[in-house]
């Protein structure tokens, strides 16, 4: 049964939404896993979805997505997905599970609406990109 696993805290991992000017000079927003950790984590699973309430008052839910890794190396980042602007007033929730050696971590990266805006944004240095982490 999941009430008799023990989850314990997720520490070291992190997941940021970051802004970049591609080759058209346009600005692209990325969501990366980063791995601060001196240990790779295995068995990587991250959903994501994004759900709340349209600026017109209608309920709005993303699609699900998920992504699977079987190794996200120590001190390593990847590129997890594009994610468009036209959601930013939306949560946007990543829920991420791993694996260390035998024990599970578990947990969910909520983005609130309108927390990815300009005044939020920091150098985030394992990129060299700005954005908002994520902890």
């Amino acid at each position: 049964m999941k009430k008799d696993i023990e989850f314990p805290n997720v520490e070291g991992v992190k997941i940021a939404i970051a802004r970049k000017v591609n080759e058209y000079n346009e600005v692209e927003w990325d969501v990366y896993l980063i791995n601060r950790l001196s240990i790779p984590l295995e068995t990587v699973f991250v959903n994501s979805r994004g759900y709340g309430v349209n600026p017109d008052g209608q309920e709005a839910k993303t699609s699900q997505l998920r992504h699977f890794y079987k190794e996200v190396p120590a001190r390593e980042i990847i590129k997890v997905e594009i994610i468009t602007p036209d959601v930013f007033h939306l949560n946007n929730e990543y829920w991420v599970s791993y694996y260390i050696g035998n024990q599970i971590f578990d947990k969910k990266f909520i983005f609130v609406p309108e927390s990815i805006r300009e005044e939020n944004l920091m150098l985030i240095n394992q990129l060299n990109l700005e954005g908002v982490l994520h902890e």
